[in-house]
């Protein structure tokens, strides 16, 4: 009797950062490449693939305060990890990119559905945070707009206040 032997394949998810200044065609000449490394060598099979676009880096990479960012999640033998790290490395576009190992219970589904519902609720936050800033800001300004001319007691009247009108009798 013959064992058969079959990959042993993992999920995997990668988030890679690409030089601002590359094309379209960059980009889409680096992801099949890696779906073909992922599928025809290691008979893995890509499941995802979303482009986060255009983003500002936290610190500079290179010199490049920017990125266009990308995120996806794979099945794959882990020897595919390494060749797609491994041309990713030689392509020059290629800012930065991390490979993580995910559970092998996982469904590559529901993670991705429940990844992109927690990018949803956060940026919703992040709205609502900035909603509240601006509105303290404009109740602030507006109490500044609203007190009049501010009297510091450095001008001509020498009493340092308000010049109160005192009535005389006659």
């Amino acid at each position: 009797m013959q064992l058969e032997k079959r990959p042993y394949v993992r999920p995997y998810e990668v988030v890679i950062l690409m030089h601002p200044d590359a094309t379209e065609d960059d980009q889409k000449t680096l992801f099949r490449k890696n779906k073909a490394i992922i599928e025809e060598q290691f008979g893995g099979a890509v499941k995802h693939l979303d482009t986060w676009g255009k983003r500002s880096l936290a610190n500079p990479i290179a010199k490049h305060k920017k990125a266009v960012f990308f995120h996806s999640t794979f099945t794959a033998d882990p020897q595919a990890v390494m060749e797609l790290e491994r041309t990713m490395r030689i392509n020059d576009k290629v800012l930065r990119f991390m490979h993580t190992s995910l559970d092998d219970r996982t469904d590559l589904v529901k993670y991705v559905e429940n990844f992109k519902k927690a990018l949803a609720d956060s940026a919703a936050r992040e709205r609502e945070r900035e909603a509240k800033f601006q509105a303290r800001r404009a109740q602030r300004s507006g109490m500044r707009r609203d007190d009049g001319p501010r009297d510091f007691g450095g001008g001509d009247d020498m009493g340092g206040g308000d010049d109160l009108e005192v009535e005389e009798e006659a």
